[in-house]
């Protein structure tokens, strides 16, 4: 079963490539709300670690930022070491992200 997105944006999900992350931003403030970071080497990108801070989680605020650094590395032609617990379980979940797994 594919984890549907939500009805109206949870968050905002940007791209800081020269920090190796995304940042997941409040609609609201442009507070931060979480982050998944990455490592990107010759057309593989690991990706160990996604935290949301513990004030927005169950929001989906890690689906949204998962989805969106899987999304770019596809669309890069990128292969994806879902070294993070989440982003692995997030691939389980949704298997039109499998093809990406290296």
């Amino acid at each position: 079963m594919s984890e549907e997105p939500a009805s109206t944006p949870v968050c905002t999900v940007v791209h800081v490539p020269d920090r190796s992350r995304y940042e997941a931003r409040s609609p609201d403030d442009d507070g931060l709300m979480g982050v998944l970071e990455y490592r990107r080497t010759d057309g593989v990108v690991v990706m160990p670690r996604t935290v949301t801070l513990p004030p927005f989680r169950g929001r989906g605020v890690a689906a949204a930022l998962t989805r969106r650094a899987l999304d770019d590395a596809a669309a890069a032609g990128d292969r994806v070491v879902p070294a993070c617990w989440y982003v692995a379980q997030f691939v389980e979940r949704n298997p039109d992200y499998a093809r990406l797994v290296a």
